[in-house]
């Protein structure tokens, strides 16, 4: 395959992250390779990517013949991204980014079931093991399957939905994408918004098949205390509970949080100067002309932050 594949934001992430010769970064979502490509491309620089998915380690071994001893793939969850970089020997980072969203080459594909355009097994595994949609969907019980909608999928209707699902899952066992949505859309109107019904259910099942916001937090935490000084962390998020964890995080450890109240003992107490600085002072949007060129981009939010250069602090201990 030709690595023609630009992912969202593509200028904007470089412009943050920039990639200098001898440095070493991270692509934390490899996916399609463009990232990783577009870093490389950049700088006489080295790029160590993690995907979990093995159809996208399969895809890189070109991407990596192209760039010898450049581009290494970890295959894994970026929410362990430091034990995957420190078995392979490395202990600091120059840069890391991270494009939270789902890869095209998942959504694409309808054997992977994680959209409901085409029909497909109800699957939704980035790493092809463990459980699955069709495991939850025909498994939880009726409150649990409704929670999950509305914490992962914030979806007011989520106890309508989960009662249909369990009705419809009585009579025969949930196991196609279009089934299920069939399910949801037969109780749950459109809205104005011209969103399908059946896509924030989706999102929801999606979300916990693979643990998406737990692998968020740690990856964050991980990637910022590998940071050497100077180094920059860049995310890039598709929806509000992403970009609510990015925005927190990077809030904290930019020391950007408010100050306790003046009637708080603590606010006597000189606050510890923070390790990194805010790239960007709200989140990037894409542009007119990217999002008219790729609509899955019009929901994309880039955050960015870098670290200090504090001499004789810690890196390795985390965040402040």
């Amino acid at each position: 395959m030709s690595f023609s594949h630009t992912p969202v934001m593509m200028a904007e992430v470089l412009t943050a992250l920039a990639p200098r010769a001898g440095g070493i970064y991270l692509d934390g979502t490899f996916g399609g390779g463009g990232y990783s490509n577009a870093i490389l491309t950049a700088a006489d620089c080295t790029v160590w990517a993690i995907d979990r998915d093995p159809d996208a380690i399969a895809r890189g071994a070109e991407l990596a013949r192209l760039f010898p001893g450049r581009l290494h793939l970890l295959q894994g969850g970026f929410g362990d991204l430091m034990r995957l970089l420190a078995e392979a020997g490395i202990d600091r980072l120059d840069g890391a980014v991270f494009d939270f969203g789902l890869s095209s080459f998942q959504i694409d594909d309808p054997a992977r079931g994680f959209s409901f355009r085409h029909d497909g097994p109800l699957d939704m595994r980035m790493a092809r093991e463990g459980v699955s949609a069709a495991d939850l969907v025909n498994g939880l019980p009726e409150a649990e399957l409704a929670d999950t909608l509305y914490e992962f999928g914030e979806e007011r209707l989520s106890r309508r939905i989960a009662k249909a699902i369990v009705a419809a899952r009585a009579l025969a066992p949930i196991t196609t994408t279009l089934r299920l949505a069939e399910v949801i859309r037969a109780v749950v109107p459109p809205d104005r918004s011209g969103i399908d019904p059946a896509t924030r259910s989706f999102q929801a099942l999606r979300i916990r098949v693979n643990d998406e916001l737990g692998q968020i937090e740690r990856a964050l935490e991980q990637a910022a205390a590998m940071l050497a000084p100077g180094g920059r962390l860049v995310a890039v998020s598709f929806h509000s509970l992403e970009d609510r964890i990015v925005k927190r995080f990077m809030t904290e450890a930019t020391g950007r949080t408010p100050a306790p109240s003046r009637y708080d003992p603590s606010g006597l107490l000189a606050r510890p100067q923070a390790r990194f600085y805010a790239l960007t002072a709200k989140p990037q949007r894409p542009g007119d002309d990217e999002t008219y060129a790729n609509p899955r981009a019009r929901s994309a939010r880039l955050r960015a932050m870098a670290a200090h250069d504090l001499p004789g602090q810690d890196i390795a201990g985390g965040v402040s």
